[in-house]
């Protein structure tokens, strides 16, 4: 099996020590990327840790295909234990960091411990050095970014940071790549904020040697080749036909449609697109660099969950409110989604959607925290520790706020969203996209559990290999059986060990069944019983706790290989 290559490099920024391990037994068998992070995460973080406290561990990895040229493959994934959730979570972001990161010649950097003093990390091929930077203190991303290039000659490619969100651990603060692009859900900012860790940059001449099948080209020339809508609009291309046939959550989730969608939606945001953008040797080009001279406003973006956000979430319903708010969030390093489900959260609890001037105040008065404001204090908790105060609905799973596709009307990803190791996260389990498309009937629960654990398993390898989730119809499984050099069902069975070992973690904090619920669980049939299907298929046990004995030895069902013939 193809796999990343290079040792770990574990970074203790309370000692400023390093210490390279050979992990080459772990990466062949878990490929690199979320699997190998979470294999680790699972085995050394202390189940009893505080996401804040100096044991908590934050791993950045890569995976094989990042050495190669292949499009959809320029991305770099992040593991850790969750402010927001108080469980494991993993993220990736694109941009241009995964390639100068495997030039530095290891395959995942692990980061332990609290330093006293604001510090910059500096990865190297030779080494690494500890920079204080009590200068960058609130400085927000961009402005880390100008510091970086001003002071070591190094682009916001080879930069992660965070913003004033992260210092001030802002529970669903980002870690940012590329000023504009997002390891975004779960806090992972606010956990390298308490370690005192404003930025790590990544640079050196130590790719590890890979090679990587001719199957690449055929990939690289589809995605140059492609028409697709999202090409030109982004994720926004799909806005009108949700709110239209499905559900856009509307006024913090109290209503099913948007009747501004025309100012916030995939046409509006194509008409402020200025050039194309991309991620590292992307051909597929789907970025969306916006803006509006008349409002003197330049951003990458907004995506279609931000659209939902600080759009129909809030009763916003004008797009460049909406590019406003996306990238005062980059600036300053947050979540788009929980951030903007937060403040629609505020807006609720005072009668005040539509307010867009009041709900960007409330965003960066959240980022900064500064002492004595209580309401900064009380969001930047997120909506599962602030909604009684507020007075509103608690629309989280396990702690994180609900994405855009309503669970209440696409049952088989309300049903994701419930059993989801990582919370109300759509990127998970995936089973929108099936029933968006009529491949599964949006009606019902009951009988989809297995082809949730197939799309479950699909989505660590994918996160493992590392390719972008926007190329499904490109790195089809056969496709991926030849890159990866290996057979489908074992990749499978990767992916469920992954999921294995990211709930029995999980467990071991308390969580069992009664954390997989949604808050509008009357509304979606059958959830109960399609809950048990899944642990069922999982081979788990009818609490939601995973077995001891079972990390490894996941039975057939729990591979998922039989439910579809191919992707």
């Amino acid at each position: 099996m193809l796999h990343a290559t290079g040792p770990l490099l574990t970074i203790d920024v309370a000692e400023r020590t390093t210490k390279t391990s050979d992990i080459d037994d772990l990466l062949a068998e878990f490929i690199g990327g979320r699997a190998v992070a979470t294999a680790l995460a699972h085995e050394r973080i202390p189940f009893d840790a505080d996401p804040f406290g100096a044991e908590n561990r934050a791993y950045l990895s890569t995976g094989p295909l990042q050495t190669g040229r292949m499009s959809f493959t320029g991305r770099t994934n992040m593991t850790g234990l969750s402010p927001l959730t108080d469980g494991l979570v993993s993220t990736n972001a694109g941009g241009y960091l995964s390639r100068n990161f495997a030039a530095t010649g290891v395959s995942v950097v692990e980061v332990v411990g609290r330093s006293e003093e604001l510090l910059a990390i500096h990865v190297t091929d030779n080494g690494v050095t500890f920079e204080e930077v009590s200068e960058l203190a609130g400085a927000t991303v961009p402005e880390t970014s100008v510091y970086m290039a001003e002071h070591h000659e190094l682009g916001p490619e080879n930069c992660i940071a965070i913003g004033p969100a992260g210092e001030n651990l802002v529970r669903f603060a980002s870690v940012m790549t590329f000023d504009s692009r997002a390891f975004g859900r779960g806090g992972l900012g606010a956990v390298l904020g308490s370690k005192g860790i404003k930025c790590v940059t990544f640079a050196g001449d130590s790719t590890p040697e890979i090679e990587v099948t001719d199957v690449q080209k055929e990939v690289h020339r589809e995605a140059a080749t492609s028409d697709d809508l999202m090409r030109r609009q982004g994720t926004t291309g799909s806005t009108e036909f949700i709110n239209d046939n499905f559900a856009l959550p509307t006024r913090y989730f109290q209503e099913y449609e948007f009747e501004g969608i025309e100012g916030i939606g995939g046409d509006a945001v194509e008409e402020k697109k200025y050039e194309k953008g991309a991620c590292s040797q992307c051909a597929y080009a789907c970025k969306l660099p916006t803006r509006d001279e008349e409002a003197g406003i330049e951003t990458e973006g907004p995506e279609f969950e931000t659209v939902f956000s600080f759009g129909s979430c809030q009763g916003v319903g004008d797009v460049v409110d909406v590019m406003k708010a996306n990238e005062l969030c980059d600036t300053l390093g947050m979540d788009t989604i929980s951030a903007g489900v937060t403040v629609a959260a505020y807006l609720k609890s005072e009668d005040a959607f539509g307010d867009a001037e009041l709900a960007r105040e409330v965003t960066e008065r959240i980022a900064y925290r500064e002492e004595g404001d209580e309401l900064a204090d009380l969001l930047a908790e997120g909506v599962d520790r602030a909604h009684e105060e507020l007075g509103v609905e608690n629309y989280t799973v396990k702690g994180m706020e609900f994405a855009a596709h309503d669970g209440r009307v696409l049952h088989g990803q309300g049903l994701s969203y419930a059993v989801a190791n990582r919370g109300a996260d759509h990127m998970y389990g995936g089973m929108l996209s099936l029933e968006y498309s009529g491949d599964l009937d949006p009606e019902g629960t009951l009988g989809k559990a297995e082809r949730l654990v197939h799309e479950e398993n699909r989505r660590v390898v994918r996160d493992s290999g590392i390719v972008c989730a926007f190329a499904s119809g490109y790195v089809t499984r056969d496709r991926l059986e030849t890159l990866l050099e290996t057979d489908y069902d074992h990749l499978l069975a990767i992916g469920a060990r992954v999921v294995a070992r990211e709930r029995h973690f999980n467990n071991q904090r308390g969580k069992d069944a009664g954390d997989d619920r949604l808050p509008y669980a009357e509304e979606v049939p059958d959830l109960e019983r399609a809950i048990g299907e899944y642990y069922e298929v999982r081979g788990w046990n009818s609490d939601g706790t995973v077995p001891s004995d079972a990390l490894d030895s996941v039975p057939a069902s729990a591979i998922g290989a039989s439910v579809v013939a191919d992707d």
